[in-house]
């Protein structure tokens, strides 16, 4: 009587654990959402955490989110993108131009003196990519793209107040463009991702870094730099970043029709937007940091800033022609970067 007791109980675990499991298989879909990105960063805890808890929230608790930041997942930040593509995670959010040349086009937004504001660049970035380059990102499913505020120069120990003192510095840079930027001003650029910046600093294998503001912090900058040179948001800003939240493909469309419906309603525009505008929000925190310490911070005026364009106008020319050489017409995808800037940056009317 015992053992068929015990066997019905066994029985009916297994039966309620069974239809738990299918219930539960239907209910919930865990996503990986990978990224460089420390887990102090105000990126990571500003705008990755709550796009991820919104999207939780709206689904109804159906779609659930495995955050790993800081590349816990393995590879490299180079390796992100296809980590998307290739279905070994299902988000990230990464740099396009981490790997040179592959995403050429996006590049406009790299220019240098292209913005200054980052919630109306950004919404100009994801129409500039819908419209004159909708297979730059093919792929993938592209949820939002985005740039950051203002980029700002932060060096050891000699103050960049012109573009003379940009002679001699090992600085490191971001992306193909913003290398050429650096060289172009004559300081020897230094690629490499973010994550390597306070090694290199501490190990004095580079001078300095150009990054925005509101990373500042989380890599330590604000106690290996002693100077920072930012620019009049009248002469324009030095340059921006352009950044990619991708899913893979093959996972966004097994979604069912109402979970595709909840990431939609958190990608396009309106998100890129969003991410753009939180990042820069994050500056004045990031400056704060560097402050805080008695930091010597300059802001380069207009004038000043008018020998760096001069120096770093070059760039935009062999990127107009490199386009034409791949077969896209360079002068044009540039005048549409623009347009698109000023469009959205304008006020919008009540």
């Amino acid at each position: 009587m015992m053992q068929r007791r015990a066997l019905l109980k066994s029985g009916a675990a297994a039966a309620l654990g069974g239809s738990a499991l299918t219930g539960f298989a239907q209910q919930a879909i865990t996503l990986k959402f990978h990224t460089f990105m420390a887990p102090q960063s105000q990126v990571w805890l500003d705008m990755h955490k709550p796009w991820m808890a919104k999207v939780e929230k709206e689904s109804g608790g159906r779609i659930k989110f495995e955050g790993y930041p800081a590349m816990q997942l393995g590879g490299t930040p180079v390796q992100l993108y296809d980590q998307a593509k290739d279905g070994v995670v299902d988000i990230v959010w990464t740099l396009p131009g981490n790997t040179a040349g592959r995403f050429p086009r996006i590049e406009a937004f790299e220019l240098p003196f292209m913005m200054s504001n980052a919630e109306a660049t950004s919404k100009a970035y994801w129409e500039y990519v819908q419209t004159v380059a909708p297979d730059e990102f093919k792929d993938t499913q592209v949820l939002a793209l985005h740039v950051h505020g203002p980029g700002v120069i932060h060096t050891v120990d000699k103050a960049v107040k012109s573009v003379d003192d940009m002679r001699g510095l090992k600085l490191r840079a971001p992306t193909r463009q913003v290398t050429k930027l650096v060289g172009s001003l004559g300081a020897t650029p230094v690629g490499m991702p973010l994550p390597g910046i306070p090694d290199a600093l501490s190990k004095g294998t580079i001078n300095g870094c150009v990054i925005p503001w509101e990373v500042v912090p989380s890599v330590k900058v604000n106690e290996l730099t002693k100077y920072h040179a930012e620019f009049d948001p009248a002469g324009g800003s030095l340059y921006t970043t352009t950044f990619v939240m991708a899913m893979n493909k093959a996972k966004y469309n097994s979604l069912p029709p109402e979970l595709k419906k909840v990431i939609d309603n958190n990608s396009g525009m309106a998100t890129s937007a969003w991410l753009g505008k939180v990042q820069q929000g994050n500056d004045p925190n990031g400056r704060k940091s560097a402050s805080d310490r008695g930091n010597t911070i300059f802001t380069v005026g207009a004038a000043e800033a008018q020998e760096f364009r001069r120096k770093s106008r070059l760039i935009e020319v062999e990127w107009t022609q490199d386009m034409d050489k791949r077969g896209h017409d360079g002068k044009k995808l540039l005048a549409t970067a623009r347009s698109l800037i000023e469009k959205h940056g304008k006020p919008t009317k009540a």
